[in-house]
């Protein structure tokens, strides 16, 4: 039974339980189907004008996308050694909450099994693990830029919105002797994101004060230092990794100043279990990291640029 009791209040007895889990998935969705086009053939003209200005969800960006398509030349450009990859819309039903472990109720969940993509590293995982099964010798490395949605409230003000641009990062192989692998590809994340800032800032961008974080934890702080070691042109700060998401043990996150003020989050990235566990293969190591390219086309071009 759901923990929000009112979603199911007024259903016959026992109808909540065949639809969660007794009936099989295409039974559910074609029910699920029949109502929603029932609904759609009751509604009208003004019915959708009025969702179209109160709902976040269906809002145009709030950047120009001829800067949008900017921003990802110089991304996709920085990440030249990476597949460029374009993913659908939507993916797997749960594939945020089974590999990231994160709410349902964050995301937006679609119809026939699916649901609209919040976090294109989950997806590209699935991708990574198809390459690997396919041949375990390889070493997949994957960017994207992506419109996501998220259904958890953002602060307002500040460029946050439930629909947004992102640009990812995916690398993922065996594990080599020594940690090489995860060493290797989390500084090439790093580095690769860095660059990206700086054919950005030769093309009216804005990135003072950019700083890197390296969090670990206990059992991985000697291979921090290492990557640590790869990496030139950013102050390095270190810190101990507390956040269970990054079940992998290690993380970096990106920093700088916007022209306005403020210090930002840029981008995030660290290690994952989730091709480990797609291929049942503790060796197969996931790295990922995400750069948030609508905020840095809203908070750090500069005046000048605009």
């Amino acid at each position: 039974m759901s923990t929000r009791s009112w979603v199911a209040a007024g259903l016959p007895p026992g109808a909540y339980e065949a639809l969660a889990d007794a009936w099989p998935p295409s039974r559910v969705w074609s029910l699920l189907m029949e109502v929603a086009a029932a609904r759609a053939a009751r509604r009208r003209g003004a019915d959708i004008a009025g969702q179209w200005e109160r709902d976040r969800f269906v809002q145009p960006s709030i950047v120009d996308q001829r800067q949008l398509l900017e921003v990802d030349r110089h991304l996709f450009a920085a990440a030249s050694g990476f597949d460029a990859i374009e993913l659908s819309p939507v993916a797997p039903l749960g594939v945020c909450s089974t590999m990231a472990r994160a709410s349902q109720h964050k995301v937006l969940s679609a119809l026939r099994g699916t649901e609209v993509v919040a976090d294109p590293t989950n997806v590209m995982a699935l991708e990574c693990a198809r390459r690997l099964r396919r041949d375990a010798s390889t070493t997949v490395r994957l960017a994207t830029s992506h419109r996501c949605v998220r259904a958890q409230p953002v602060p307002e003000g500040k460029g946050l919105t439930a629909s947004f641009r992102i640009f990812c990062l995916a690398s993922s192989a065996l594990e080599q002797a020594d940690h090489a692998f995860v060493v290797n590809a989390l500084a090439d994340h790093v580095n690769t994101l860095l660059g990206a800032l700086d054919r950005l800032e030769r093309d009216g961008f804005a990135f003072a004060g950019r700083r890197v974080t390296l969090l670990a934890a206990a059992a991985r702080v000697e291979i921090a230092d290492r990557v640590a070691a790869r990496i030139a042109h950013a102050p390095i700060a270190r810190a101990p990794l507390e956040h269970p998401y990054y079940s992998g043990g290690l993380r970096f996150q990106i920093d700088a100043r916007a022209p306005g003020g403020g210090d930002l989050p840029l981008a995030d990235g660290g290690v994952f279990d989730w091709v480990a566990a797609l291929l049942s293969n503790r060796r197969a190591v996931y790295v990922a990291s995400g750069f948030g390219s609508q905020l840095a086309a809203f908070r750090f071009r500069t005046a000048a640029s605009t």
